[in-house]
C-alpha cells in the first residue's frame, strides 16, 4: 500500500499522470531513476497510466525500504560479529593471564593485599545495598517515604511500619541511619574534595594561561652570542663534556642509543662517553661491551663500566661514575637513559645557554616519542607528557627558573651537582631529589622546548603501571626527607611556598588523592546515600574542561579526549596507592623496576642502520664473545635443549576489577534515582576499569 502522502493533491499537481520509479539492479547499491511518460493529461490512457504508476511506485518503494533494511541488518550483523571477535580475543588474552597477586621474588605484597581487601569489602557492601534498594524500589517504599529533612525520623518510621511491617521498618531504620550518621560526614568529604578539585583546576588554568602568554610574547631562553675572538679560538670554545648512559638489561635499545650518542657533533677530544651498565644478564653485558669496543676502534672516546652489585639503582650508578678520577677534567655532564636518541646537534644547541650565566646549573631538553601512535596506551601517555613539557616545564622554567629534572636529556654543570651534595640513593626519584637540593642552593634551571630528544613510551600497561608507581611514590618520600631543609633554606618566602604547596602538595599529593577519592569512592557512595549530593558540574563539566585544556598541546589527540578522561581516573588507583606507600614508607615505596623497552627505531636510526650494513664487519677483540658462533651453536641444538622462547601473557589486576564492579553496581543504583549524567559517567568509568583490570589496553608483556 502506498504511503499516505501520495494523496490526490499530489497527483493532480502532476497532471494526473504518475512518474514511475524503476529500481536498477545493476549493482548492490540500489538507486532510483525517473522515467518520463508521454501520456496526455486527462485522457483515458493518461488516467490508466497514472493508476498503474501509483501501484508500481508503491511496490518499488517497498522494495527499496526492504533492501535498505537488509543492508542495515547486514551492518548490525557485522558489528555483532566484530564484537564477538573482540570478546573472543579478550577471553583468550585473559585465559593466558596472571593476576597481580603473582608477585615477583622479593616483592612485598602486604600493602597490595590490604588495599585490595578494602576494595573487596566496598564491592560486597555495594552489592548488598543495591539488592536492598532494588527491593525497596519494587515494593514502593521509596514512594511512601516522606521527605526526611522535613519530618522527624520517628514519624517516618511509624508511617512505614503501617505500610509493610518488619521489612519496611528495617528499611526505615537504614534511611534514618543514612540520613543522620552517614550522609553528613560523606557530604563534608565530598565538599572538601570538590574544593581541592577546584584549586587544582585553577592551578591548571593558570599554567595554560602562562603557556599562552609565552607563545604570544615569544618568550624562550636565548644564548649569549659568541664573540669574534671566541669563534677564532677553535676547539677551545667547546667546553669539556662528560656524557653518561646509565642502563640495566637494556638489550632492546642499547645499540641505537650508543650509536646516536657517539654521533654527537662535538670535538671528540672534548667529550667522553661513559656507558654505565648495571645489567645482571651476562649476555646483555657482553653485547653492550662489544658495542662499546666497536666505537672505541672507530676513534670515539667511550668507556664501559659494569657494577656487579646494584646499590642505589640509578642514583648509585651515577654516583659511582662521578667518583672516577678523570671526572675532574670535565665541566659539564649530560645524562641520557638507554632508550634516548639525541640529535647530532644536541650539544651545540644546549651548551651555549651556559655561556655567561654562571648561576645556571641545569639545561633540560624536551622529550619526543618514536612510538606515540603505537597503540591507545601510548597515545594517552603522549597527551599527558605533551602537557607536562609544553605547559608545566616551560611555564615553570620561564617564570620561576625551577622545575623537576626529568632524569635524562639534561645537561648539568658539575659544580652545581657537587654544591648540591651529589647523587643520593635515599629515594626512587633521584632526579627530583638533586633538582630540589640544587634549587635550595640558588641554582637556576633553563628549559629548552625547541630542543628535542627521542625516546620510547611504555607499550604495555604492566610497564606503564610500574613506571607511574615509582614516579608517584618517590616524590612523597622526598617531601618527607627535605621538608625541614626547605623551611631552613635561604631562598625567598614565595619560592618556599611554591615548592611546598604547589610542587609537592598540590601536584604530587592532592591531585592523586582527590582524583581517586572523588571519582572512585565518593561518587559511587553518593548513589547509595543520595542525601549526600555530588553536583553534575563536578562530575561532567569541570573534568571535561580540564581534559580539553590538557589536550591542547597535542591537538591531533582530540578524538581521544573521552578515553583520556576515563584513563586518567583509572590510573588514579595506582597513583593513590603509590602516594600512600611513599608518604608512609610502606612496603612498595622503594620498589624499582626498569621500564620495559621494545626497541622502536626512529627514521634517523633506520638510515644509520642502512649505513652500518655497508661497513665491513670488523674483527672482534677483547673479551667480547663470538655472537655468530653462539647463534650457530644455538641453532644446532636439539629442540628439547634449545632455550625456550618467552611467551607473552596478560596480567589480571584485581584492584581495577574490584573498582569496576563497584562503579558498575553504583551505575545500576543510579538508574533507580534517574540520575542521567551520573549513570553515564559511572557506566563508562566502570567499563574503563574493566578494560584495565583485564589488561586489554596496550601490548602483552613477556
Amino acid at each position: 500500500m502506498a504511503p499516505s502522502f501520495w494523496g490526490r493533491e499530489a497527483r493532480l499537481s502532476d497532471g494526473g499522470g504518475g512518474t514511475p520509479v524503476v529500481v536498477k539492479m545493476e549493482n548492490p547499491n540500489w538507486s532510483i531513476s525517473e522515467m518520463e511518460q508521454e501520456a496526455v493529461p486527462g485522457s483515458p490512457a493518461g488516467l490508466a497510466a497514472g493508476k498503474a504508476g501509483r501501484g508500481k511506485n508503491a511496490r518499488q518503494i517497498t522494495w527499496v525500504l526492504l533492501l535498505k533494511a537488509h543492508r542495515a541488518a547486514g551492518r548490525l550483523t557485522g558489528a555483532a560479529s566484530a564484537a564477538l571477535a573482540v570478546a573472543a580475543a579478550a577471553r583468550r588474552r585473559v585465559a593466558a593471564g596472571r593476576t597481580d597477586g603473582d608477585a615477583a621474588p622479593g616483592e612485598s605484597t602486604a600493602l597490595r593485599a590490604r588495599f585490595y581487601g578494602c576494595l573487596r569489602l566496598f564491592v560486597v557492601l555495594s552489592m548488598l545495598l543495591l539488592a536492598v534498594e532494588v527491593a525497596a524500589y519494587l515494593q514502593g517504599w521509596h514512594l511512601q517515604m516522606p521527605e526526611m529533612p522535613e519530618m522527624p525520623g520517628q514519624l517516618a518510621m511509624d508511617g512505614l511500619l503501617a505500610v509493610d511491617g518488619l521489612a519496611a521498618a528495617a528499611y526505615a531504620g537504614w534511611m534514618r541511619v543514612r540520613l543522620q550518621y552517614i550522609a553528613p560526614p560523606l557530604q563534608f568529604l565530598t565538599n572538601s574534595c570538590v574544593v581541592l578539585f577546584m584549586i587544582q583546576s585553577v592551578d591548571r588554568l593558570v599554567l595554560c594561561l602562562g603557556c599562552l602568554w609565552i607563545k604570544l610574547r615569544g618568550i624562550k631562553p636565548v644564548p649569549i652570542a659568541a664573540d669574534k675572538d671566541d669563534v677564532e679560538a677553535g676547539d677551545e670554545d667547546f667546553p669539556m663534556v662528560l656524557v653518561q648512559m646509565p642502563m640495566c638489561n637494556e638489550r632492546e635499545v642499547y645499540q641505537q642509543s650508543i650509536g646516536a650518542i657517539c654521533a654527537l657533533d662535538w670535538p671528540r677530544s672534548n667529550f667522553l662517553v661513559q656507558v654505565l651498565d648495571d645489567s645482571d644478564d651476562a649476555t646483555t653485558s657482553a653485547l653492550i661491551k662489544e658495542e662499546v669496543e666497536k666505537w672505541q676502534r672507530e676513534g670515539v672516546r667511550i668507556v664501559y663500566r659494569h657494577r656487579v652489585i646494584r646499590d642505589g639503582y640509578k642514583a648509585g650508578n651515577l654516583k659511582s661514575a662521578m667518583n672516577c678520577s678523570y671526572v675532574k677534567d670535565y665541566e659539564y655532564v649530560v645524562i641520557f637513559d638507554a632508550d634516548f636518541q639525541p640529535q647530532a646537534d644536541f650539544l651545540k644547541r644546549a651548551m651555549p645557554h651556559f655561556k655567561g650565566k654562571d648561576d645556571v646549573g641545569l639545561v633540560q631538553a624536551r622529550w619526543s616519542f618514536v612510538n606515540n601512535d603505537e597503540n591507545l596506551l601510548t597515545r594517552l601517555q603522549n597527551i599527558n607528557l605533551c602537557f607536562h613539557f609544553e605547559v608545566e616545564q616551560q611555564v615553570n622554567g620561564a617564570f620561576l627558573n625551577f622545575f623537576g629534572f626529568n632524569g635524562t636529556a639534561g645537561v648539568w654543570r658539575i659544580k652545581a651537582l657537587e654544591d648540591s651534595g651529589g647523587w643520593m640513593e635515599r629515594t626512587t626519584v633521584e632526579d627530583m631529589d638533586i633538582a630540589v637540593r640544587a634549587h635550595l642552593k640558588g641554582w637556576k634551571f633553563l628549559y629548552l622546548n625547541d630542543v628535542e630528544c627521542q625516546c620510547e613510551l611504555p607499550e604495555s600497561y604492566e610497564a606503564y603501571r610500574k613506571q607511574q608507581h615509582r614516579w608517584h611514590s618517590g616524590p612523597m618520600q622526598l617531601f618527607r626527607l627535605c621538608f625541614v631543609d626547605i623551611i631552613k633554606s635561604k631562598i625567598g618566602f614565595w619560592k618556599k611556598c611554591n615548592l611546598i604547596f604547589l610542587f609537592f602538595l598540590l601536584r604530587k599529593l592532592i591531585l592523586p588523592f582527590y582524583s581517586f577519592t572523588l571519582f572512585c569512592v565518593i561518587l559511587p557512595m553518593t548513589m547509595f546515600v543520595p542525601e549526600a549530593e555530588l553536583p553534575a558540574w563536578v562530575v561532567c563539566y569541570i573534568p571535561a574542561t580540564m581534559s580539553i585544556m590538557s589536550i591542547l598541546p597535542s591537538p591531533k589527540s582530540f578524538p581521544f579526549i573521552v578515553p583520556y578522561l576515563l584513563f586518567e581516573n583509572t590510573m588514579s588507583v595506582t597513583k593513590f596507592n603509590a602516594m600512600i606507600s611513599g608518604l608512609f614508607q610502606l612496603g612498595s615505596a622503594y620498589e624499582w623496576v626498569v621500564t620495559k623497552k621494545s626497541g622502536r627505531s626512529s627514521e634517523g636510526d633506520l638510515v644509520a642502520l642502512v649505513e652500518k650494513h655497508t661497513v665491513q664487519q670488523q674483527q672482534r677483540v677483547g673479551s667480547a664473545p663470538d655472537l655468530a658462533g653462539l647463534a650457530a651453536k644455538d641453532s644446532s641444538l636439539p629442540k628439547k635443549d634449545a632455550p625456550k622462547k618467552k611467551q607473552k601473557h596478560n596480567r589480571i589486576y584485581r584492584k581495577e576489577l574490584a573498582l569496576s564492579f563497584l562503579l558498575l553496581t553504583a551505575a545500576a543504583r543510579s538508574v533507580l534515582s534517574a540520575q542521567g549524567i551520573h549513570f553515564y559517567f559511572l557506566l563508562f568509568q566502570g567499563v574503563s576499569f574493566l578494560v584495565m583490570g583485564l589488561d586489554l589496553i596496550g601490548e602483552q608483556v613477556e
